[in-house]
């Protein structure tokens, strides 16, 4: 028994929805992938294990990730910042975070980015920023 899988059917949740066109891409072996909200309807884990996947999938594609939770993008090669329709800020993460290169805690407090991640809580903060400033040390 085969089972035709189209776009408009309902075998599938949307999440899994999602996780097949990311192993269509990953197939494919895509140059450029723009995901947006691509692990919006997962949970948690699997938002993690798709992350980890596309770190190592596509190392050297060009991959535009449009997403809402800041642990998606943290360890990103750059964000871009919007707000109500326009790039407002744009670089490293690290980078968004600080001041100084030299800092080793959030300095920049009066950034678009270093506000949403301070907005997330102390601890979260904290473990965020050392995301990024782990990156921004492996990169340099």
């Amino acid at each position: 028994m085969h089972t035709i899988v189209t776009e408009s059917n309902n075998l599938f949740s949307v999440g899994q929805k999602q996780l097949i066109c990311l192993a269509r891409a990953i197939l494919q072996k895509t140059k450029i992938l723009v995901l947006d909200e691509a692990t919006a309807n997962v949970d948690l884990e699997t938002d993690n294990v798709i992350q980890q996947k596309l770190r190592t999938s596509f190392e050297s594609s060009t991959v535009i990730l449009i997403a809402h939770r800041l642990a998606t993008v943290i360890d990103s090669d750059r964000i871009l910042v919007m707000d109500k329709g326009h790039g407002e800020e744009f670089d490293q993460p690290f980078k968004l975070l600080v001041k100084d290169s030299n800092d080793t805690e959030i300095t920049n407090t009066d950034g678009l980015f270093a506000q949403m991640v301070l907005a997330t809580g102390q601890e979260t903060a904290a473990s965020l920023f050392q995301i990024a400033q782990q990156k921004h040390k492996n990169s340099s």
